[in-house]
């Protein structure tokens, strides 16, 4: 999902990857960074600790760039009847 959304918006992505212990040091703390797993966009952080919807994540990104957000998805059916 990310590597498709940097190809579709002109936005640097980093990607932090460390074994689970590194982000539990007093270091990494200090450090100010939300709990891993994280995404942050710019300064704000859109989700820590858990997954995180692709549109939200694509939201996060249109008002970082000053663009109008995406459109809505279209569910299917199944999709309207359970809210996913």
């Amino acid at each position: 999902m990310i590597p498709r959304l940097g190809n579709k918006y002109d936005i640097e992505i980093d990607i932090m990857a460390k074994p689970i212990n590194d982000y539990m040091t007093d270091a990494y703390f200090e450090l100010d960074l939300p709990v891993a797993p994280a995404i942050m966009v710019g300064d704000e952080i859109i989700v820590e600790g858990s997954d995180v919807e692709e549109n939200k994540l694509e939201a996060a990104i249109c008002r970082h760039l000053g663009l109008p957000g995406p459109a809505p998805s279209k569910k299917g059916i199944i999709g309207q009847l359970f809210k996913r």
